[in-house]
């Protein structure tokens, strides 16, 4: 997957808002009601670098990957980069993406996902 592609695969996830964010942190991020659970760097020198919220366990073996850094701040929170988005396989990136966006899909209350889910129930 390419950038453009990553961005496409983002936006449809069911109530997925695009914001981008200017200086002083340079990001294009994606939530569901203010929870993010994607983001792109938009600033050089690291343009285009992809952050995504995984488990503690992923956190350590995807660190293993040189093409794959603890997000910078947000490391701690279990966030990883992705140097490269098209070094990375494109199932197993989008599984990446679902993860963190159920991750952020979770923590919203539960009428508020019942929405969301009634939405999805209506698209199909």
């Amino acid at each position: 997957m390419n950038v453009q592609q990553v961005k496409d695969y983002c936006r449809q996830c069911v109530g997925a808002e695009e914001r981008p964010v200017g200086h002083p942190y340079n990001v294009l991020s994606y939530g569901i009601d203010g929870k993010k659970f994607a983001y792109f760097k938009t600033s050089q020198p690291q343009q285009w670098r992809f952050s995504v919220r995984v488990s503690a366990e992923q956190l350590i073996e995807l660190t293993d990957n040189a093409n794959i850094n603890p997000a910078r701040y947000m490391g701690r929170f279990h966030w990883i980069t992705i140097i490269d988005v098209k070094q990375i396989d494109a199932e197993y990136l989008q599984q990446l993406i679902q993860d963190s966006y159920t991750r952020a899909l979770r923590s919203l209350s539960k009428k508020r996902q019942a929405e969301l889910q009634r939405s999805t129930d209506l698209k199909q």
